[in-house]
This record gives structure tokens, C-alpha cells and sequence, in this order.
């Protein structure tokens, strides 16, 4: 099974520039050093949210939970990077209740 509504899948702005970039975030950092190393910016950050919706399109849910605001789905894959070693991670998307659209919840390094 692949992703719901994969098309019009959403990963904002902030979700990558304040977060999954941010070097400062005390949650994110560590996310933020690790795609940092593989050529994505905060500058370009619509290069990374275009990867991590390539991934969710081209990759099959690996498990979904239920949550009290809706399903949360894990794609795990190769995420396409700017520097072409395109490491494996694990992406999390939710559809809130009442929503069919999913939104970009984390991503980070798959564990071998």
C-alpha cells in the first residue's frame, strides 16, 4: 500500500527551515546535521520537500498507527539527495481526522 493521496501530499515550509534544517532546534539538530551532509539547505528548501514527496510517492507504507488526531503512516526509503548518496530514512505522514490530505509529520536516518 503506498501512501493515501499521495499527490497532494504537504510539507511546509517551517517543518524543514524551522526543524528538520535547523541546527539550532533542541529536537532537530540532529536531523539537521544529518541531511545537512547530504547537500540540502535551508535556502533551497523546496528541494528537500520535493525529495521527501518523491519518497512517499515511490516507496510503500511500512506500517500505520492510529492516533487521537488521525493516521500516521512510515515510509521508509532512498531519499534522492542533492549530493547523490541518497541515504535511507524513515518519513512519517499523517492524515488528520476529517482531512484526506497527508502532511509531513518528521523524517529521519533509517536504522540499518
Amino acid at each position: 500500500m503506498f501512501l493515501p493521496n499521495v499527490r497532494d501530499a504537504q510539507v511546509a515550509e517551517s517543518k524543514i527551515v524551522d526543524y528538520l534544517l535547523s541546527t539550532t532546534h533542541h529536537e532537530g539538530r540532529d536531523k539537521a546535521n544529518f541531511f545537512l551532509r547530504f547537500g540540502f539547505s535551508s535556502q533551497h528548501w523546496e528541494e528537500f520537500a520535493d525529495a521527501l514527496k518523491l519518497l512517499a510517492a515511490s516507496h510503500e507504507v511500512t506500517k500505520t498507527i492510529v492516533t487521537i488526531s488521525g493516521l500516521r503512516y512510515q515510509v521508509e526509503g532512498t531519499l534522492e539527495s542533492p549530493d547523490g548518496r541518497n541515504p535511507r530514512i524513515l518519513t512519517i505522514w499523517q492524515i488528520d481526522s476529517g482531512s484526506s490530505t497527508p502532511r509531513l509529520i518528521t523524517a529521519y536516518p533509517a536504522r540499518r
